[in-house]
C-alpha cells in the first residue's frame, strides 16, 4: 500500500462514527470565532471612537487585511487536514492579504510626510498588540488544532502553523476594533509579528498533538 493510500485509510477509520471533516471544520471555526469574541470583550473591548472610525479608510482597511488572511488561512487549513489535499490553490490565496498590505503601505508613504513615518510605524500600542492578539487567539488555536486532528495532516508542523495563522487572523480581526493605531505602517509591522507568535506556537503544538 502506498503512503497516500495508507493516510487516506487511516483518516477514514479515525473519522468513522464522527462528524464529517467539512462539518468539523465549520463547527471549529464557529467555536473559535465565538471564543475569540468572548476573550476580546473580556480583555479589551472596542475603542471608544470605533463608530466614528468606521468612516475612515485606514480603520476599515485593517479588517480587510485580517479577514482576507483569516479566510485564506481557513481554506489552507482545510486543505492541509485532508489526505492528499490540494495545497496550491489555497496557498496562493494566502498571498492576497500581504499584497493588500504592501499596496496600503505604498499609498501611506505617498500620502503622509516622511517625517511622520517612524511615529506611525511605532504607534502607541505595539506591545498591546503583541500581547493581546496571542492571548485572544490561544484558545481558538487549541480549538482549531482539535479540528486538524479530526483530519489526517501529512505534516504536523505545517498543519499546526496554519492553525496558528488562522487563529491569528481571527484574533487580529477582533483586536483591530480596539487598536487606536490605524496606519498601514503600524499594521504591516506589528500585526504580522503578533500573528507569527500564534503561528509559531501552533507549529510547536502541532508537532506534539498532530503527529501520527
Amino acid at each position: 500500500m502506498e503512503t497516500n493510500d495508507l493516510i487516506k485509510a487511516l483518516a477514514a477509520d479515525s473519522r468513522r462514527g464522527g462528524l464529517p471533516l467539512g462539518q468539523a471544520w465549520i463547527v471549529a471555526l464557529a467555536a473559535a470565532v465565538l471564543v475569540a469574541a468572548g476573550m476580546f470583550f473580556l480583555l479589551l473591548g472596542p475603542r471608544p471612537d470605533a463608530g466614528a472610525a468606521l468612516s475612515t479608510v485606514r480603520f476599515v482597511f485593517k479588517f480587510l487585511f485580517t479577514i482576507a488572511l483569516a479566510v485564506a488561512a481557513y481554506r489552507l487549513a482545510v486543505a492541509v487536514s485532508r489526505p492528499g489535499g490540494n495545497w496550491s490553490t489555497a496557498l496562493a490565496g494566502i498571498m492576497v492579504a500581504p499584497v493588500l498590505l504592501a499596496l496600503s503601505v505604498l499609498l501611506e508613504l505617498v500620502a503622509v510626510p516622511s517625517a511622520t513615518w517612524a511615529a506611525r510605524l511605532v504607534g502607541t500600542n505595539s506591545m498591546v498588540c503583541l500581547t493581546f492578539v496571542p492571548l485572544i487567539g490561544f484558545i481558538p488555536l487549541v480549538v482549531l488544532l482539535l479540528a486538524m486532528r479530526h483530519g489526517a495532516p501529512a505534516n504536523a508542523t505545517a498543519a499546526g502553523a496554519v492553525s496558528g495563522l488562522l487563529a491569528g487572523g481571527i484574533a487580529a480581526t477582533f483586536y483591530a476594533a480596539h487598536c487606536p493605531d490605524d496606519s498601514p505602517l503600524f499594521v504591516a509591522v506589528w500585526y504580522p509579528l503578533a500573528i507569527a507568535i500564534l503561528a509559531s506556537l501552533g507549529a510547536l503544538l502541532g508537532r506534539l498533538v498532530l503527529r501520527w
